[in-house]
């Protein structure tokens, strides 16, 4: 036994001695984790928060946190003697000056995008599958906080290189919090440590983005995890999959040998990315000054919603009482919409859970046209988010497509109200569609476009069967009524407050449904398919060389 050997050994056996390490780490990998494509957008959002820390501490080693004056010396020639601060001297000094300081600065930036996209892609998923229910309520509420800190993260790093677009965009932030009545300025003057912009908002905003909230994101990521191997995973409905076990693979070797991979997949693609598109050129738009304000400047595709929700509000709603100006025109669609949002967010699986009574644990994930109302409601959110991502552009729309910024405004301005509830509506009758199609192929099979006449005349499509799995997927799920929460023990009491929104909830619900079929039906239906069969018509069907039959399809199929 070698040496190296011999020292990992006695680490080993001092660590199972110390802390039964043995026992947690042969737990742990042989954790199963269910193998399905869409599980790997929570990995996407891990792996690009692990470039994030790898690009972000190569950054620090050279981006100077500070507001102070200096002249810019460096070798880009267009800027060379301008009156900078050293927050933009550096990140240009990081751009042109240090090797490799520019690609790790798009791949930094890249990542992030990707970490948004993910944690938001990835939310939707759970959304829209129902991975949300119990046992897993708190860590739905992890994943809603780990999102809108994602946002402010992101906010809080393209601001630091104190350039004109960023400059610009924590113009709006100052804006915002002025906005907050009564006590609005005095945050502002905290957070920028005086009049804006101030000498003390970039050293804090850099204590924010690589300390602070970095150290919170990185704690609820560990707890998330945690919930996940104490919980256990998800899973969709399949063979041998039942509420009480997971198919799948081992966390080791199989998972890991995948999961190392993907990871520098998702490192590679980034880094491919950030090497040939190039993203926030700070030295296209100069240093920031307060006066000059740069014409078609767009925030951070997760940021523009809110920009967009400004531009929709009219001004008139901003008054002034008691000695205080109330901006409500600011405050309304920034403020109370980021906290209705994150509020509604982090209560849904309270609120399905009163709807339907059910307070059993849930590991088989649904399918989205099983739960029509929740998913005409996750629809009709998104809808709402992309009318207001929209108006975030509404000048460069306007300019591009020859069209009035008005008409546009005034467009939006409507459609706020009347497209969300009206995509919800659609999807839902989707939805239904979708469930009504799946009955009628559990009871008679799939279509196959084929149009046979019987001997009598009549004219039917001949159906091929579906597998036990195929079939067992459409009929598997359950079918909630309306009022059944009455009956249930841990329901509410109908003649109290709660029990009438309870009720209310439930017909909001579950009062549109598809019932699935019931093994009588499908046994009524294998019956009646049978006895079609013992009539002698199967022949006919199966030979397809009758000439009446032929011309039949020829003239009327």
């Amino acid at each position: 036994m070698s040496t190296i050997d011999k020292a990992a050994g006695g680490v080993a056996n001092f660590a199972d001695d110390t802390v039964g390490a043995s026992k947690v780490v042969n737990g742990f990998a042989r954790k199963i984790f269910p193998d399905h494509w869409s599980f790997m957008l929570g990995e996407i959002t891990l792996y690009s928060f692990v470039i994030l820390l790898l690009t972000g501490t190569f950054l620090t080693f050279f981006y100077e946190p500070s507001a102070a004056e200096t002249t810019y010396n460096g070798i880009y020639l267009p800027l060379t003697g301008q009156h900078v601060s050293e927050a933009y001297a550096s990140s240009l000094r990081l751009s042109f000056d240090v090797r490799g300081g520019l690609l790790m600065r798009q791949v930094h930036h890249w990542a992030a995008l990707v970490f948004v996209a993910a944690t938001i892609v990835h939310m939707a998923r759970v959304f829209f599958t129902g991975a949300f229910r119990k046992p897993r309520e708190v860590n739905w509420v992890i994943g809603v906080l780990l999102a809108i800190l994602a946002v402010f993260e992101g906010f809080t790093g393209y601001s630091l290189p104190d350039d004109l677009l960023s400059g610009t965009g924590i113009r709006i932030a100052d804006a915002i919090i002025l906005a907050v009545p009564v006590v609005g300025s005095y945050i502002s003057f905290f957070l920028f440590g005086g009049e804006f912009p101030g000498q003390d908002f970039i050293p804090r905003f850099f204590t924010i983005h690589i300390l602070l909230l970095p150290a919170i994101m990185l704690a609820l990521i560990a707890v998330h995890l945690m919930f996940v191997v104490v919980h256990k995973h998800t899973q969709y409905p399949g063979p041998g999959r039942t509420e009480d076990n997971v198919v799948g693979f081992p966390l080791f070797p199989v998972y890991m040998a995948k999961a190392g991979g993907f990871f520098f997949l998702v490192f590679g693609v980034i880094a491919l990315i950030a090497s040939l598109v190039s993203i926030n050129p700070i030295w296209a738009y100069g240093a920031y000054d307060p006066s000059p304000v740069t014409a078609g400047s767009q925030p951070d595709w997760y940021m523009g919603w809110l920009d967009g929700a400004v531009r929709l509000t009219p001004g008139w709603l901003e008054f002034t009482a008691w000695g205080f100006t109330f901006s409500m025109n600011i405050f309304v669609p920034t403020t109370l919409v980021i906290v209705f949002a994150l509020g509604a967010a982090i209560v849904y699986p309270w609120i399905e859970q009163a709807a339907t009574g059910d307070r059993r644990e849930h590991h088989l994930l649904d399918r989205p046209r099983n739960q029509p109302t929740r998913t005409g409601l996750g629809v009709m959110a998104l809808t709402f988010y992309v009318l207001l991502w929209i108006s975030g552009g509404n000048d460069i729309i306007a300019h591009m497509m020859s069209l009035s910024i008005n008409d546009i405004t005034r467009f939006l301005r409507v459609g706020i109200f009347v497209l969300p509830p009206l995509a919800f509506v659609i999807t839902k009758r989707i939805c239904l569609g979708l469930q009504r199609k799946d009955r009628e192929k559990a009871l008679h099979g799939r279509e196959t476009g084929r149009i046979v006449r019987l001997p009598h005349g009549e004219f039917i499509e001949v159906h091929a069967a579906l597998t036990d799995l195929e079939r067992w997927t459409l009929v598997q799920h359950d079918s909630l009524r309306p009022m059944e929460i009455e009956d249930r023990v841990d329901a509410g009491n109908p003649d109290t407050l709660y029990g009438k929104v309870q009720r209310r909830l439930s017909k909001f619900y579950f009062e549109d449904r598809v019932e699935p079929v019931t093994p009588t039906e499908l046994a009524a239906s294998h019956a009646d398919h049978h006895g079609e069969v013992g009539g002698g018509h199967q022949d006919e069907i199966d030979a397809g060389t009758n000439p009446a039959i032929a011309t039949s399809q020829t003239t009327h199929g």
